[in-house]
């Protein structure tokens, strides 16, 4: 499989079938390290606000240069926002510094 290869969702949206999980990448390397697989050729980064890591992608989803529309976010709503889903898909946004997100869990 190549790492551009994309999935037909559903709904027609384009999925990547290999994507760069984020878990446990803290903050500070988040940027370095989503920087390096988006140079690699990786177009779909898996993250949750939980995570702690949103700012640091965001940073480098801005300074990589690749297009938007190139790239496959996915977010997650955690336990303790089920009483803000809202506000808390809307924190998401803005650390990732994005209009929108791909796929919300």
């Amino acid at each position: 499989m190549d790492i551009g290869t994309r999935v037909k969702l559903n709904n027609g949206t384009k999925m990547p079938m290999l994507g760069l999980g984020t878990w446990q990448i803290n903050d500070g390397d988040a940027e370095k390290v989503v920087l390096d697989a988006l140079e690699m050729g990786y177009r779909h980064i898996d993250t949750a606000r939980i995570y702690g890591n949103e700012n640091g992608i965001g940073k480098a989803i801005k300074k990589s240069g690749v297009s938007r529309k190139e790239l496959f976010i996915t977010t997650k709503l955690w336990n303790d926002d089920h009483d803000d889903p809202i506000g808390a898909f809307e924190e998401s946004l803005k650390k990732l510094q994005l209009k929108y997100i791909d796929l919300y869990l």
